[in-house]
């Protein structure tokens, strides 16, 4: 559509209350998308914007996929929706099968939910059966990290170690405890994974003999922590923290809402760490963002424990959803794991991998530029604050949208994460604008 020709009929937007963002800031000067394909996002002015962090990392087969789209159509005048509660419907069984086949071999079993976030209230609901059904209901402790973000329900927040995600919401669950995050600065402008900082994991082995292991259900972490700023595992950091689970029997949960389905290069970040988890969350791009879902993947042993220990038609597992594995997100998630095979997108990722990261780094000589990290399909460029933490990324990010860029900020912190469609003269194209961009606002300071 010629851009010439968009119509925004304006209204106040005083009716939405906007998630995570300034609200009155936005309504005042508003950066509204109105139409997506490929690799580009339209503004309400008509003007081209290339989308440098996939949506939220959630879009990497590209927009306005047809495929997903028409599918979606056919299971909706086919089957819009039945109860998921003692009922089913044969989409879910289907995708469930597809993810199941990208896991590693223990992982059979999946459980649909509609968000990242419910994907972690759910995996805390599986360790705390797990333990119960075993006789372990004394195991009431969680470890997260510092900087960790899973998601914005009670359960997520709880875990979480981002200051901002948390001192609005006090009310959390007790008994979390966190290690040290894995960002330390003695490893600076590193691609992929620092040598220094394994030992960090040791941090777990610290709280087992504060607190006793037998007390500790699960450890929960993002194998490489996406929206507090693209922090890359240190080489044996994650092999460490499975030593230690195993030794003192504890779950590892690995969160990966933003790492799963190819972002790393590999299916999941378990096969590209080799380290493999008890428990996966998953969601984003599952749907390739088209329809909100997620899922939870909990290996053979967890399952079997679980449903084994309950009598014969009980309920073993008293958790779901009203739209826990939508006949529509379903479609959706199959549509789109077809897409992903037939256009060989991960492979893609593994084979430009390098020369998005060398983009990236081409940005080292910035003087805003404080760290440069990333690993796969995505980076951050670290950018110093202006004396008050934020508020430079912010003003980036909006400057970025206008200089033609969408790229997710958390802080200071620019989080690039390409879609897997991406050609080498899209990346040149995203590094290109946020670097006018950080000039502009070198000069403007």
């Amino acid at each position: 559509m010629d851009g010439a020709q968009l119509q925004y009929e304006a209204n106040s937007l005083e009716a939405q209350w906007m998630p995570f963002s300034g609200n009155r800031d936005f309504k005042a000067a508003p950066r509204l998308v109105v139409q997506s394909e490929g690799v580009y996002l339209t503004d309400h002015k008509g003007g081209q914007i290339i989308d440098g962090s996939s949506g939220l990392f959630c879009v990497p087969a590209g927009h306005g996929r047809r495929e997903i789209a028409d599918a979606v159509h056919a299971q909706m005048m086919q089957n819009d929706y039945c109860s998921p509660f003692q009922t089913g419907q044969p989409t879910s069984f289907a995708l469930a099968e597809v993810v199941a086949r990208r896991l590693p071999e223990t992982f059979n079993h999946v459980f649909f939910v509609n968000s990242g976030s419910e994907a972690i209230d759910t995996a805390l609901k599986m360790v705390m059966a797990y333990h119960r059904a075993k006789g372990e209901s004394h195991r009431v402790r969680y470890v997260s990290r510092e900087r960790a973000y899973h998601g914005v329900n009670i359960g997520g927040v709880s875990l979480a170690g981002m200051v901002k995600n948390r001192e609005t919401f006090p009310h959390v669950m007790p008994n979390v405890v966190t290690m040290r995050h894995t960002w330390t600065g003695d490893d600076m402008f590193v691609q992929g994974q620092p040598e220094h900082g394994r030992e960090l994991a040791e941090d777990l082995a610290r709280h087992c003999e504060t607190y006793g292991g037998s007390t500790i259900a699960a450890v929960f972490v993002e194998p490489v922590a996406g929206s507090t700023g693209t922090l890359v595992p240190p080489k044996g950091y994650l092999e460490r923290l499975r030593e230690i689970c195993d030794e003192h029997g504890i779950l590892l949960v690995f969160d990966e809402v933003i790492t799963g389905f190819g972002r790393l290069g590999m299916p999941f970040a378990t096969q590209k760490f080799d380290v493999v988890p008890d428990i996966i969350t998953m969601a984003k791009a599952l749907t390739n963002g088209a329809i909100p879902m997620g899922g939870v993947a909990a290996t053979d042993e967890i399952y079997e424990t679980v449903t084994g220990t309950s009598p014969e038609n009980a309920i073993e597992f008293f958790h779901g959803y009203t739209y826990s594995g939508h006949p529509a997100a379903c479609a959706a998630g199959l549509a789109t794991q077809k897409i992903y095979d037939d256009e060989g997108l991960f492979e893609r990722v593994a084979e430009n991998e390098q020369y998005f990261l060398d983009a990236i780094w081409s940005l080292k000589d910035h003087e805003l530029v404080k760290d440069l990290r990333g690993i796969g399909f995505m980076a951050a460029v670290d950018v110093h604050h202006d004396g008050v933490p934020g508020r430079r990324g912010t003003q980036l990010q909006k400057d970025l949208f206008w200089n033609g860029c969408h790229i997710k900020f958390t802080g200071d912190n620019a989080i690039v994460a390409p879609q897997f469609i991406a050609e080498h003269s899209h990346i040149d194209e995203i590094v290109d604008k946020l670097r006018k961009t950080l000039d502009q606002n070198l000069h403007a300071s």
